[in-house]
Formats: C-alpha cells, structure tokens, sequence
C-alpha cells in the first residue's frame, strides 16, 4: 500500500490498558532517532491494508497478538522527510493477546496520555499524543 507518491505510510498503535495508559517503546540505539519514544508500529508494505500492517508490527515488535477488529482509527499526522511526506496513522487497541515485550526497542513504559508529553518523542508522534489525550479526556468525562 506504500504509494511511489511520495507518501510513506505508517501504522502506530496506541495500546490502552484497563487504567487508561498507553504503551509506549524507546527506540533502540542504532536506529533513527534512537532514545526517543514512540508508539509501536511501522511502515505499510505494498498491497498491505493499514489494519493488517498494525497487527504484523505488533507480533513483530512487541510479541503480541492483535484482531484487525480490535484496532479503531484514531488520528493522524504528516510530517516531511526529506523529499517524502510521512503519513502516521494512530490507532487506539484494549484487546490484544500476550504480554508485551520489547523485542525491537530498549524499553517499554505505560503512561496515562497527558504524562506522553514529557518523553521526548519524534515530531510526528506529537500531534498523535495530542489527540489522544483529547480522546481520552472526552471519553472519561
């Protein structure tokens, strides 16, 4: 599904806890913007739907099984790389199988979406953690 367009399409997730916080993993020395914190995910493969994307990263960054249909569309974010723009489409998840696990970053961390603002994440994780909070704040009232 990764358009020679110009687009890059990106898949996060934003795994929700039954105490409202969200998993979050730090990037792995070596990598782009190692030591920041963002949420799991990745890129969108050709011929792949965003949905199906998701539910690969996790099994492959965090261990984890998750149902398409468990996974609701939430916000997104552009941002320019290079020549390219970045799509970064966030989904929100409370189902999943297994327990999480940080096979393709440093560290995990759960945090309620307000306390995401004092990691230092990438800029397009930004408005993501935004939005988030907003949901999770109309959501509880």
């Amino acid at each position: 599904m990764t358009a020679n367009n110009g687009i890059l399409l990106v898949v996060a997730a934003a795994l929700t806890d039954p105490h409202g916080r969200i998993l979050v993993q730090r990037r792995s020395a070596g990598r782009a913007m190692a030591g920041l914190w963002e949420f799991p995910g990745g890129k969108v493969e050709s011929g792949e739907a965003p949905e199906a994307a998701l539910v690969r990263e996790l099994a492959e960054e965090l261990g984890v099984a998750v149902a398409a249909a468990d996974l609701t569309a939430l916000a997104f974010a552009t941002a320019p790389i290079g020549e390219r723009t970045l799509l970064l489409l966030l989904y929100r998840c409370e189902r999943w199988s297994g327990a999480p696990r940080p096979i393709d970053a440093d560290a995990l961390d759960w945090r309620r979406p307000a306390a995401l603002r004092d990691l230092a994440m990438p800029p397009a994780d930004l408005p993501l953690v935004e939005a988030l909070d907003a949901f999770e704040s109309r959501r509880l009232g």
